[in-house]
């Protein structure tokens, strides 16, 4: 902890406003929606690429926040923060890393700092699990490597710990020497070199050379000698900062030779040569990535002289590391949000921000094991627990552990409240807990084994889902953010079920990420998410008089496209007494869908201009083809109609609307035509036209099935209805359990539609049924059980498309409602 007095002097920074000196910061803050601890909590005003950190000042003042660090475009009152403490520095994300870099130094333990393009994360949390026994150890949470994230992950240390490890990821020249510096690491990891987040480096030698800065000043490396490319650039780094290299490789001359990796069905068996003794270990995993983040563990135990013995054990223990957050339909009308891999402070505050965005049942329940090694007293420990649920406005809370049962007292102000020794006798009490409409997130050490309540909490579904990435969405949404002008607001397309992708979980997602409007396609879709708790203003795109009542009943904003509907609408609000509703209008200017022509706009000006039934929220229009460079005129023909149009209306009306006309494709292809907002369909889901914005965008959705059986056929035989699939030769058929009552189009039968198999690509053979499809997998090494891809991030759901002559909405569209959906976050 340290006082706002020496936080300024350890930035260099400059009181505007210092009312209270000797005020104590603990927690450090950069996202306004994740205040924990007002009065001990110091926020950074980050400038984002369209948020400023300081629009949320006054507001975090309010809650009871004092300290803020500000840059010199700070405008503000002194009347207005009369007991703050307002820090100047000349960068807010430079006085970040200047202060955690000054906590690292306080601290004289060994920490290990990992880098590379993959495995990082994962050989975080097996270290953790292999070294725990004999270390207190602080760690990134989840993936905090990025300039933000790793000065929050090293302001964990405390004087409890004795071992850090530490993420550092970089996506362009000159980050990591700013990570280094807070980093300080002792030992340092190379875990290989991949094409992950290459775009900001000219080429692969630069990016190698720009990952290992974070080694400058580290007395061993642990590597790959068999990645030649890094291989070279360590031995140079050697020879400037006489490095230790500990390397591991194939090849002789590394320091842990690998002789051989025997592949078993169900444990890999690796054998190499260290010090010119014999020594081998065994791993519960087959696939190769997991044996080179084993091998890349097994250096650094050997590096720390563990005992041979103890490093068989332990390997042999290793579990898998769940990479992401899952959020999943459960039983009674329940949402199930499973984190249930490891349990300390700061992953839970994580956890706990996810399940705050879930705004679709009035309960909040958490399930929480006995929290190991927090460096604190449990009775401290379970007080600030309690104290964070209590912020978090959890209603229920169920704890499982000899631990927090004995210390069950701190949570008394919390309305509901169970405590179990075990996940067994939380098991036999189960059917009395009686878990109904409520957003349950299960947050468990991996020894209390909470995938058994999981099994207990999820709905039993269709083995075929489709897994939706929530980070991906969000990185959608700023890529498109960026491209926007200052001030431009964006309305986020989340009809037909949001592009096949949920309801209310991704406009949770997106009031959460405080997009300004959404829209839906008839008023029940908007109905379901005001139900679950979307407060958000929403268009409706195709109001029907029968659905007035509910227009009204739950404040969703209609379309006005005819003088049929506008007639009906407001001879409907007349009748019930109700002016200035909020409405939008909807102006055809070459769609030829829906709209008032030009032909109609004197006629609508003067039905608008008299009367106070209305309250035009927006004009706007519909581009026809503002993908394509050959339809260029003609979307400059739709503007100049918009423009004119839109200005009549203005000139007839005595106050502002918000204009828009740009979706998608227009956000970036046609800039000038952004107006006072946008509408974002498509590209939020991870498809776009341009090559260019395509790159930059994160595959959303991923559909899988499994294997269901598997056989054996002659040459000359048929496969499925009418005959249709005649094999060609002995062939191994599987059936996966998806068909055309799940949305895998029909018209992929007999070869034209391929599947994932175990990473091979493999034909559809016969027809596709309703709710099987039958693939040829001849000379593919796969099982009855098996995951198979039918869309996802290497075959994307545009080639699929492509293939069923269609386009990529109507897939992502006709994803039938009985195929399960999953949300993760990352």
């Amino acid at each position: 902890m340290y006082t706002i007095a020496e936080i300024e002097k350890i930035i260099d920074g400059k009181f505007l406003i210092g009312k209270n000196a000797a005020a104590v910061i603990e927690h450090l803050l950069i996202d306004s929606r994740k205040l924990l601890f007002p009065s001990s909590t110091l926020f950074f005003t980050i400038q984002g690429p369209r948020r400023q950190g300081n629009a949320f000042v006054k507001d975090l003042y309010n809650k009871g926040v004092k300290n803020f660090i500000v840059d010199a475009s700070f405008v503000f009152l002194e009347d207005d923060y009369p007991d703050a403490n307002i820090l100047l520095a000349a960068n807010v994300l430079d006085a970040l890393q200047k202060l955690t870099a000054h906590h690292r130094k306080q601290f004289n333990i060994p920490v290990i700092g990992i880098t590379g393009s993959n495995g990082k994360t994962i050989v975080k949390e097996w270290l953790h699990q292999l070294l725990q026994t004999d270390y207190t150890i602080v760690r990134s949470p989840k993936s905090y490597n990025s300039q933000i994230g790793v000065p929050l992950s090293v302001w964990q240390i405390n004087a409890t710990h004795n071992l850090g490890i530490f993420e550092a990821g970089i996506s362009m020249p000159g980050e990591m020497q700013r990570l280094e510096k807070i980093i300080e690491p002792a030992i340092g990891i190379f875990t290989n070199i991949g094409e992950a987040h290459s775009e900001g480096f000219e080429n692969i030698t630069e990016k190698i050379k720009e990952k290992i800065n974070l080694f400058v000043k580290t007395p061993i490396v642990i590597y790959c000698k068999d990645e030649i490319l890094v291989d070279e650039a360590l031995l140079e780094l050697q020879q400037k900062n006489n490095n230790i290299l500990f390397s591991w490789g194939q090849k002789e001359a590394a320091t842990l030779f690998i002789t051989t990796i025997q592949v078993q069905p169900f444990n890999t068996v690796i054998k190499g040569i260290f010090k010119e003794g014999k020594i081998s270990i065994s791993i519960p995993f087959t696939n190769d990535a997991a044996i080179k983040n084993a091998i890349t563990c097994w250096c650094v135990l050997l590096y720390l002289q563990v005992n041979d013995e103890i490093i068989q054990e332990r390997m042999l223990q290793l579990k898998p590391v769940e990479m992401r957050l899952e959020l999943k339909e459960g039983i009674n009308n329940c949402s199930v949000i499973n984190d249930s891999y490891s349990a300390d402070i700061t992953s839970l505050s994580i956890a706990l921000d996810f399940l705050q965005q879930q705004q679709q049942h009035p309960k909040r329940t958490v399930i929480l094991s006995d929290i190991l090694q927090s460096g604190k007293s449990n009775a401290a420990l379970y007080k600030e627990v309690a104290y964070i649920l209590q912020q978090k406005n959890i209603q229920r809370i169920i704890g499982i552990g000899t631990e927090i049962l004995k210390h069950s007292d701190a949570f008394e102000t919390i309305k509901e409240r169970a405590f179990f020794n075990s996940t067994a006798e939380f098991k036999q009490q189960f059917p009395s807990l009686h878990f109904y409409n409520e957003s349950i997130l299960l947050k468990g050490a991996r020894v209390f084994e909470f995938e058994q309540i999981s099994h207990l909490l999820e709905q039993k579904t269709h083995q075929t889902v489709l897994e939706i990435n929530l980070n991906a969405i969000i990185n959608n949404l700023k890529v498109y953010q960026q491209q926007l002008k200052p001030g431009v607001k964006l309305m986020a397309m989340v009809k037909a079920f949001s592009y096949g992708s949920g309801s209310f979980e991704i406009a949770n997602l997106l009031q959460f990420q405080k997009v300004d409007y959404l829209a839906v396609a008839y008023a029940d879709e908007g109905v379901e998410l005001r139900r679950a708790g979307i407060t958000l203003p929403i268009m409706v795109m195709n109001a029907e008089e029968s659905t007035f009542d509910m227009l009204v009943q739950f404040n969703l904003e209609p379309e006005l496209y005819s003088f049929g509907i506008l007639n009906a609408f407001e001879k409907y609000l007349q009748q019930s007494g109700i002016n200035n509703y909020p409405v939008h209008i909807k102006l055809d200017t070459g769609m030829h869908r829906l709209g008032f022509v030009a032909t109609e706009m004197e006629e609508l000006c003067k039905k608008i201009s008299t009367g106070e039934t209305f309250k035009i929220q927006s004009v706007f229009s519909h581009l026809a083809a503002s993908d394509s460079k050959a339809h260029d005129d003609f979307t400059k023909q739709q503007e100049k109609l918009f423009l004119k149009s839109s200005g009549a209306i203005e000139k007839n009306i005595s106050y502002p609307f918000l204009k828009h006309i740009a979706n998608t494709s227009a956000i970036h292809r046609h800039k000038n035509l952004q107006l006072d907002m946008v509408r974002l369909g498509i590209g939020l889901y991870g498809v776009d036209a341009n090559k260019t914005i395509q790159q930059q965008l994160k595959n959303v959705s991923t559909l899988k099935t499994t294997i269901s059986q598997i056989k054996k056929i002659k040459a000359g035989e048929s496969i499925g209805y009418s005959r249709r699939g005649i094999a060609e030769k002995d062939s191994v058929i599987a059936t996966v359990r998806i068909g055309y009552a799940d949305g895998y189009p029909r018209s992929l039968s007999n070869g034209i539609g391929k599947m994932g198999v175990n990473k091979n690509l493999v034909p559809v053979i016969g027809s596709v049924c309703m709710d099987m499809t039958m693939l040829d997998i001849t000379g593919v090494d796969a099982k009855e059980g098996d995951d198979v891809i039918v869309f996802g991030e290497k075959l994307s759901v545009a080639e699929l498309a492509e293939w069923a002559n269609t386009i990529p909405y109507e897939i992502l569209t006709g994803i039938s409602q009985r195929v399960k959906r999953v949300y993760y976050e990352e």
